[in-house]
């Protein structure tokens, strides 16, 4: 009775894995397919500091003899921030182990920087600790390439690498400095730019669709900072590149 048993969960096993490798809707055969997608973001900045960073701003657009509006600079450093983003698939394939993607995506992410002064600044002593919040909504345009392994069952792993161009489309108001005095106002980032990204992610095959959690890193190849010769927080800066950890959840 138990040799039987066995023999009919080895047999219905064998019929499971035939007719799982027909999971996925057949998307891994198709030419193009489409999808959508689901992202977590976490942000931060590499800062690359000028040789001169540390020393007191002084308004140049103040009288000749104005006094320093901020101390001396003990640090500038960038806490990660979250974001999230929506999107959708174009995949193209190339061959059995090969896809090319284009996932473009709309991306809420804002991004944070902090300076810490030795004293607290001149024009507002409550204050030695300054957090500057650059808020982005980004549309952003990646092109990847995907290689992927042999497919086991119902699972199949994968990297790719590839490049995206990025766009912020936030308002103007959100970031204009227009009448606004010296220590409010904020730091600007460019409104485009190139990033390189490299990405793992496992397919996982379901009856009629297929789910892939990736996680991918992006960082940006120039820096993304508007220089300012007037803004107290941009001074200090030579330049920021902006570096992002993605987790997504992709469904075709």
């Amino acid at each position: 009775m138990i040799k039987r048993l066995i023999i009919l969960i080895l047999l219905s096993t064998a019929c499971y894995t035939a007719d799982a490798q027909n999971w996925g809707g057949g998307v891994d055969e198709s030419d193009i397919h489409f999808g959508f997608t689901f992202q977590y973001i976490s942000s931060e900045y590499k800062i690359l500091k000028q040789a001169n960073w540390r020393q007191q701003f002084i308004d140049p657009t103040g009288p000749a003899n104005a006094a320093p509006v901020t101390d001396q600079l003990s640090s500038i450093s960038s806490k990660t921030s979250p974001g999230f983003g929506i999107g959708f698939v174009v995949n193209k394939r190339i061959n059995e182990h090969s896809d090319l993607r284009f996932t473009p995506s709309l991306v809420f992410n804002d991004r944070l920087l902090t300076y810490e002064y030795t004293t607290p600044a001149v024009y507002n002593k409550a204050f030695s600790v300054m957090e500057q919040k650059v808020q982005s909504t980004m549309v952003d345009f990646p092109l990847d390439v995907k290689l992927k392994s042999d497919r086991r069952n119902n699972f199949r792993a994968y990297v790719l690498a590839g490049a995206k161009y990025s766009m912020d489309i936030a308002s103007k108001k959100k970031t204009s400095n227009a009448g606004v005095p010296v220590l409010e106002k904020l730091l600007s980032n460019k409104k485009n730019f190139i990033s390189y990204e490299a990405g793992i992610g496992f397919d996982l095959y379901f009856e009629y669709f297929k789910m892939s959690p990736e996680l991918k890193w992006s960082q940006s190849f120039k820096s993304i900072l508007t220089s300012d010769a007037t803004n107290p927080y941009s001074v200090p800066l030579d330049k920021l590149m902006l570096r992002h950890v993605t987790f997504s959840l992709y469904f075709e």
